[in-house]
């Protein structure tokens, strides 16, 4: 075959497959695409079991790519993919769990209180946490020396790092339904047991000032982290309409979108903990920076995330990323 006369035969059908391909198509258009692309198609597999490479083959697939990627889809560059995860996805993950990560702050503070002021209440069972010297000693210095031990930034990464796995275990191994309640119950008995030691030793409001500052972040960072899992768990459980492979999938994508964004929140929680919370500052200003902290994720939540929620947007990945979902009846 000759691939000159191919070409020549065939340029105008072409060069319109080329118009097609960049411009803005109704149905009628699209059909016109497709038939040509399939006919293009079958020309380039014939010119090169003819003629094997060529200049004609390389033109023709330089035009057939141009075709597909307007068929299928093109992935956008990566500073659009930034700017809509943290404008869009991040958020309104966040805001599908804003009702559940309330009941689970509500829930910890409540375990928390009662098991200080059950431990509290009972000198017997403040007895047996410890000798009574060495409960004095870390009412009076431990408590406060953990944040001063270490140089700020030193401890600044140490509680990121921590805080960011704890948060990462909750999401991923949420779908057990078990992990991310043990772990909030270990946690806010671990801090009844504190708050009990430093309530017995009158040092009560040097636990709450020493903690608010940085804790109301981090604690509701982790709160999220938690009704992610169990988000998790729920769409494995009742999977609705979708197979139960489809909703791990499409759950499991969202709220693995709050993973990373809880990384960042919890650095920032991290920066007020290692240079805020332990430093020589008046307590009104560490409390106000923490409470600043929080009212800016807060707001990321609740009036960025109801707003991307409003547009549709669910904390999944666009269509071309995720692959075209299956329909369902029903």
């Amino acid at each position: 075959m000759d691939a000159d006369a191919l070409t020549d035969a065939r340029r105008a059908e072409w060069q319109r497959l080329d118009e097609l391909s960049r411009a803005r198509l109704d149905g009628r258009g699209v059909d016109e695409l497709i038939v040509r692309y399939r006919a293009a198609s079958a020309d380039l597999a014939e010119l090169k079991t003819s003629v094997g490479d060529s200049p004609q083959g390389a033109y023709l697939s330089t035009i057939l790519v141009r075709a597909r990627l307007r068929l299928t889809g093109a992935s956008d560059n990566i500073l659009t993919q930034i700017g809509r995860f943290f404008a869009l996805q991040l958020p309104a993950a966040l805001y599908r769990l804003r009702w559940l990560t309330l009941i689970i702050a509500l829930s910890f503070i409540a375990v928390a209180v009662g098991t200080a002021a059950w431990i509290a209440s009972d000198p017997a069972l403040i007895a047996t946490l410890g000798p009574p010297d060495a409960l004095e000693q870390y009412a009076d210095e431990s408590f406060t020396g953990y944040y001063t031990e270490n140089p700020a930034a030193v401890f600044m990464g140490m509680v990121w790092t921590n805080n960011a796995w704890i948060a990462m275990q909750c999401v991923l191994f949420g779908v057990t339904g078990i992990w991310p309640i043990y772990m909030l119950v270990q946690n806010a008995m671990g801090l009844g047991v504190s708050g009990a030691v430093m309530v017995a030793h009158d040092r009560a409001d040097v636990m709450v000032l020493y903690i608010l500052p940085h804790g109301m972040l981090e604690m509701t960072c982790i709160f999220v982290a938690a009704a992610a899992g169990l988000r998790v768990f729920w769409a494995w459980v009742a999977p609705g309409h979708r197979s139960r492979g489809d909703a791990l999938a499409t759950e499991g994508r969202a709220l693995a979108t709050v993973a990373i964004g809880l990384v960042f929140a919890l650095f920032l929680a991290g920066l007020v903990e290692g240079f805020v919370t332990g430093w020589a500052l008046p307590w009104p200003l560490k409390i106000g920076i923490g409470g600043a902290a929080l009212a800016i994720f807060l707001i990321y939540m609740v009036v960025i995330g109801g707003r991307a929620h409003r547009r549709g947007e669910t904390g999944d990945l666009i269509e071309y990323e995720a692959g075209t979902p299956r329909l369902v009846a029903g």
